[in-house]
């Protein structure tokens, strides 16, 4: 446990930089993992067998990851952030060895779920500790790095996932980890012990945790086996949806009741933090689903390779952090900070109903120029919003606020995912896994998508525009109540 006082950071600018490289280095890893292995599945599959079960190398990952992370925050909150981190990454890492040694597809897939036990809590704790070294105000230009990172994964992801499947070995997917987070300890391990922390007398709320664990957990298999089946009318996902209802509702009625719930009811009830958390995850599950079809639009209805098919990725990835990074420099000089979330998702709203109705045209420089639109208006929500909320919580919640909030932006964007999928998979390919050029899709489904994609980004407007514009603190000092 790291006991510091809890006042200004006592750190350097150098130390504060090496701190930032190592989280942001710790947020690659569970960033880079969610795109690189897709790439390799062709190849996985042709080396370890049971095709048909490809997909669960992705959707364990997935599943684990959601689930633990805003448990993750709550520790970090009890226990510290070094000691969490460090465990994180290096149970991220030896899941990485577990995956890279697999004898067969059963132990790749419970490696994956190891991998998302570990991957699932450092983005929440990476923006916690960013949280910790500077203030609210200046915090913004940090969340645009994270943009950074995100799109560097989503981008860079299946290019060295493809590259390493094609022309050496898929398991160096997973190899390549090992430095990565070696990397990542190396930075952080000094510097860390100065980050300002002290311990309070909490209680872990352990059934509230394997609750919020089993509620997620099933609905992300629901929303998994529906997606790779195309059947989300049977038994098997009705069931699974069932009984995540139920979770959540016994979760509901825990934080209720208990006295140091997971999500202090403070965080919750607070309505910038309930907006804020809700306009992120539907920003993410637009452009996170779009990333899964973008790649199929561009194959069948411009006849591309999956090379050129990914520069329609890269454009949208870059006009999100081209947003992202001018609106985190920008938003310590407003007073009216979200004004530029807010007119870029009008400009991300207008680009995606232009690109729906302009399907049928198969013009690739139009379509690319219109997802480099909707990223640029995308991009100001992730800065804005991840500080708004940080703003909004005192120090000793903001491990747990921040831990929502990644928790809501990787349920956004799974169900992003499964719903733009099944629209343009139930529609043309059948099952996950059958993607690829040849397979008929009518021009109609990809304009549903997209149309889906502005429908949620509209609903991250209606949050973003009902979400209190506190003052921007320029310290740690606790925030203002709640108006």
């Amino acid at each position: 446990m790291d006991a510091r006082p809890d006042g200004p950071v006592a750190l350097d600018d150098a130390r504060k930089r090496k701190i930032i490289v190592g989280v942001l280095t710790a947020m690659l890893l569970a960033a880079l993992d969610q795109t690189i292995v897709a790439p390799a599945m062709t190849t996985i599959g042709q080396s370890l067998g049971h095709l048909q079960h490809l997909p669960w190398v992705i959707s364990a990952y997935l599943v684990t990851a959601t689930a633990v992370t805003p448990l993750y925050g709550k520790v970090a909150d009890i226990y510290g952030r070094r000691p969490v981190i460090f465990f994180g990454v290096m149970l991220f890492m030896a899941a990485s060895v577990v995956c890279a040694l697999a004898p067969n597809l059963w132990v790749l897939i419970a490696g994956r779920a190891l991998q998302g036990l570990g991957g699932g809590g450092l983005i929440a704790l990476a923006q916690t500790v960013l949280g910790d070294l500077v203030p609210p105000k200046q915090r913004a230009r940090y969340a645009a790095q994270i943009s950074a990172v995100w799109a560097t994964a989503s981008v860079g992801g299946p290019l060295v996932g493809g590259v390493f499947a094609q022309h050496l070995h898929w398991s160096l997917i997973f190899w390549i980890n090992l430095p990565i987070g070696v990397i990542a300890l190396a930075m952080m391990y000094g510097p860390l012990k100065d980050l300002p922390f002290v311990p309070r007398p909490h209680r872990l709320d352990v059934p509230g945790a394997v609750l919020v664990v089993a509620a997620t957990s099933l609905a992300m298999l629901a929303l998994s086996i529906g997606r790779m089946t195309g059947d989300w009318g049977s038994a098997t996902v009705l069931g699974l949806a069932a009984a995540a209802v139920v979770a959540t509702a016994l979760f509901g009625w825990r934080l209720a009741t208990f006295a140091e719930p997971l999500i202090p009811l403070g965080v919750l009830r607070d309505r910038v933090v309930a907006r804020g958390t809700c306009a992120i995850a539907l920003g993410m599950a637009g452009f996170v689903g779009l990333t899964t079809i973008v790649p199929i639009y561009f194959e069948t209805m411009n006849g591309v390779g999956p090379d050129v098919a990914a520069i329609g990725l890269i454009a949208m990835a870059a006009g999100t952090v081209i947003g992202a990074a001018v609106t985190g420099r920008v938003i310590p000089k407003l007073t009216r900070y979200r004004r530029p979330a807010l007119f870029g998702h009008v400009l991300a709203i207008g680009s995606l109903v232009a690109l729906a109705a302009t399907v049928e045209t198969r013009s690739f420089l139009l379509a690319e120029t219109l997802l480099f639109l909707y990223g640029l208006g995308l991009g100001p929500i992730f800065p804005t919003g991840t500080v708004a909320v940080q703003n909004a919580v005192a120090r000793h919640d903001l491990g747990a606020a921040t831990g929502l909030l990644a928790f809501m932006r990787s349920l956004g964007a799974a169900a992003g995912v499964a719903i733009l999928g099944a629209i343009v998979l139930g529609a043309g390919m059948g099952a996950e896994g059958g993607a690829g050029v040849g397979f008929a899709i009518e021009p109609i489904w990809f304009r549903w998508a997209f149309a889906a994609a502005a429908l949620a980004t509209l609903g991250a407007l209606a949050c973003l525009a009902a979400m209190p514009e506190r003052p921007l603190r320029d310290s740690h000092e606790p925030p203002a109540p709640p108006g």
